[in-house]
């Protein structure tokens, strides 16, 4: 069993002073949120971001973080819409694909050769292929700053969900099966990735 009298301590403004920065794998495993959105032009957008959650449940919102103010961001704040597409097992490499850096009118859609589905309310549309998707509606973005009050290079989008496609085949007894849909999740360092694995149930205690 590990000690946990010992521990080892940094200061981030000061460097981890390890080989690599074990932050994101101490917040992890994540979600991924796959961002599908459209400029006003109509040209499709999807983006993988390893910072996404879901932030409420009444009602339902979720939230992603940018580095830095890319196509998302923009196409968000021109439409205030957006979808979170839900990332699987077996749609990972088309994911990995559709995280490379390209020219805003290039679409990741086709470039991972997947089939965008129309959406019910946004007009961005869905990746057919996912097994969920979330559609959108802008609340805020937030441009984040450090304690010092600067400016970071970091955009957090804030949506209400509107709109929530399952696809039958993963819906057993009304429940989402989630470990028959294989999501895959974030779990730190440059690129590391975990699916579901062994899950447990328990019961909140009663006062």
């Amino acid at each position: 069993m590990a000690d946990l009298t010992d521990f080892y301590f940094y200061e981030p403004t000061a460097g981890h002073g390890l080989p690599y920065d074990p932050f994101k794998a101490i917040a992890a495993p994540r979600p991924i949120g796959w961002i599908s959105t459209v400029d006003r032009q109509g040209r499709i957008n999807l983006a993988p971001y390893s910072f996404y959650n879901a932030l409420g449940d009444k009602p339902p919102i979720v939230g992603f973080s940018s580095g830095g103010r890319k196509d998302s961001i923009r196409n968000i704040e021109e439409t205030g819409e957006f979808v979170a597409n839900f990332a699987t097992k077996a749609l990972a490499e088309a994911m990995n694909q559709s995280s490379a850096a390209v020219a805003p009118d290039v679409d990741e859609m086709a470039l991972a050769d997947l089939t965008p589905a129309p959406c019910r309310i946004v007009a961005a549309p869905r990746v057919a292929e996912s097994p969920a998707a979330l559609e959108c509606k802008l609340l805020q973005i937030v441009h984040l700053h450090d304690l010092n009050g600067n400016p970071l290079e970091q955009y957090v989008a804030i949506g209400q969900v509107v709109g929530v496609h399952i696809a039958n085949a993963y819906l057993k007894d009304g429940i989402f099966d989630l470990v028959a849909a294989q999501p895959i999740m974030r779990a730190g360092y440059v690129a590391d990735y975990v699916e579901i694995g062994n899950s447990f149930k328990m019961v909140r205690p009663k006062v």
